[in-house]
């Protein structure tokens, strides 16, 4: 619609007739909305389709299937990119933002989804609530679910919330608090159920080995963190237990899963042992870490337990470009050949989604840059992705309606 104008009007003009114009001219621009700002609220992103009535979405990919995503390093990369180099458009698109939402938060997010909706892709919103759990508040978590709610109806994109991921490790503000993160995860749960139907809750921690992960600077202390009773916190601790939220508040059960080496410290350019993806997921002994008894079979446990999805949120193969050793090609192609095994579909029904972190990135634990991309060599990509069981993994996002 062109924004009317109010102008001058010559004296000989009737004035019955100036006043008619008038009352016209203000009649129209106030059915006229302003112009998007720079900065964008949720409710003011474009659509050609806009539909309150939008059918809602089924956020569980088809049984058999996964859903695969990527985790991108935004402020160098975008969906149109990533999907050339691949030559596949991935089904979800993972976002970090700090919570509770500010504007610029807004506006990235706001940017971000007009990238996903493009290609009718899933938003996997991983929230940081770096000002503690105490600042995630009814009031703050029922504006997330607003803006939520705002993207699916303006412009079909769902959201999967992963809220404070990996609250196990010690790396964290909101870390090793498990009374404080069950609350503060079920007061999000509450409001993006209640006002967000389009979203889902997913449940993240770090896989367990190596728990409880001390000299981390939030490393804890919290009697309940001490599930076996010894009196101490300790690698015998349940990693996962003493922070689940409840059957109600989780969607999804999922973990962050990397190969970072044969053993700390890391760094080294090393080929995965057999079977460390398919250890990771049950709690098998891995190697990795040195004294590490036996832990909870997460899959068994938090997925076929509880009868949740699960998904594989983070993951990816240590190369370090300044190391010798295997070549990028050499391990990036032989922890894909594990994650994607044919055994991995048919032993773990429930594994739903598959996200790569397709980041280069400064990592403290290596004291250097790991180039953790899949597709950093198009090439090298896009011969792997077709290596995966036929059907199993899942591009291009939802199913859009005509």
């Amino acid at each position: 619609m062109v924004r009317a104008r109010t102008g001058e009007h010559p004296a000989a003009v009737h004035r019955l007739l100036v006043l008619l114009l008038l009352a016209c001219l203000a009649a129209c621009a106030a059915a006229t909305p302003a112009p998007p700002s720079a900065s964008r609220s949720a409710s003011a992103l474009p659509t050609a389709s806009a539909n309150a009535e939008r059918p809602l979405p089924t956020l569980v990919p088809p049984e058999g299937s996964a859903w695969f995503g990527m985790n991108l390093d935004w402020a160098n990369d975008s969906v149109a990119a990533a999907s050339e180099r691949l030559g596949a458009t991935p089904s979800v698109w993972v976002q970090f933002a700090a919570f509770p939402l500010d504007p610029e938060q807004r506006a990235n997010l706001d940017a971000f989804v007009e990238q996903v909706a493009a290609v009718h892709g899933i938003a996997l919103l991983t929230l940081e609530p770096h000002g503690g759990l105490d600042t995630v508040t009814p009031e703050a978590a029922a504006d997330l679910a607003s803006v939520l709610n705002a993207y699916w109806t303006n412009s079909g994109v769902p959201t999967i919330v992963r809220f404070a991921h990996e609250m196990n490790g010690s790396w964290y503000p909101w870390a090793q608090q498990p009374e404080a993160y069950v609350a503060a995860f079920r007061t999000v749960a509450e409001a993006v159920h209640d006002g967000a139907p389009a979203s889902a809750m997913a449940w993240a921690p770090n896989e367990g080995s190596g728990y409880p992960f001390t000299g981390g600077q939030f490393a804890s202390d919290d009697p309940v963190l001490d599930t076996n009773g010894d009196g101490t916190i300790s690698n015998a601790d349940d990693p996962y237990s003493p922070y689940w939220p409840g059957d109600d508040a989780v969607d999804w059960a999922g973990m962050s899963l990397y190969h970072w080496g044969l053993a700390y410290p890391w760094g080294e350019n090393e080929l995965p042992a057999d079977g460390t993806f398919r250890a990771l997921l049950t709690g098998g002994n891995t190697g990795a870490h040195e004294g590490q008894v036996e832990i909870p079979d997460f899959y068994a446990t938090s997925a076929e337990g509880h009868a949740k999805p699960m998904g594989v949120f983070e993951t990816a193969a240590l190369y370090n470009p300044a190391a010798d050793g295997p070549s990028e090609a050499e391990l990036k192609s032989a922890w894909w050949a594990q994650v994607t095994d044919g055994s991995i579909r048919t032993d773990f029904p429930r594994l739903a989604m598959l996200n790569w972190f397709e980041w280069r990135k400064d990592e403290p634990e290596v004291g250097g840059v790991i180039d953790w991309r899949l597709s950093a060599d198009a090439e090298l990509a896009r011969s792997l992705l077709p290596q995966a069981p036929d059907g199993w993994l899942r591009f291009d996002g939802l199913e859009v309606a005509d």
